[in-house]
């Protein structure tokens, strides 16, 4: 199992949205965590850089998945139009 772990930006996001919108994220990278690279809904690998989305409603979720280190980064979590900013 990954471990999650969150950059600065994502943990000041969650911290913003509501408790049901933030617990729902948590959960469901929590269930990522448990295998990554397997099939999961919502999650698209990203084109042009590496990483991946997920989905949750109108949110985004942008992480990397480090291999060596076996965790998950979490990198923004944002809304649809904004998250895919650099």
């Amino acid at each position: 199992m990954y471990e999650v772990t969150y950059s600065r930006q994502a943990e000041r996001a969650l911290l913003r949205l509501p408790r049901h919108l933030a617990s729902r994220i948590r959960e469901k990278l929590d269930q990522i965590a448990v295998d990554p690279y397997a099939q999961h809904n919502n999650v698209t690998r990203l084109q042009g850089r590496p990483g991946y989305r997920l989905r949750i409603g109108d949110w985004r979720v942008i992480y990397k998945i480090q291999d060596g280190e076996m965790f998950i980064l979490v990198l923004k979590i944002g809304p649809r139009g904004d998250v895919y900013d650099e």
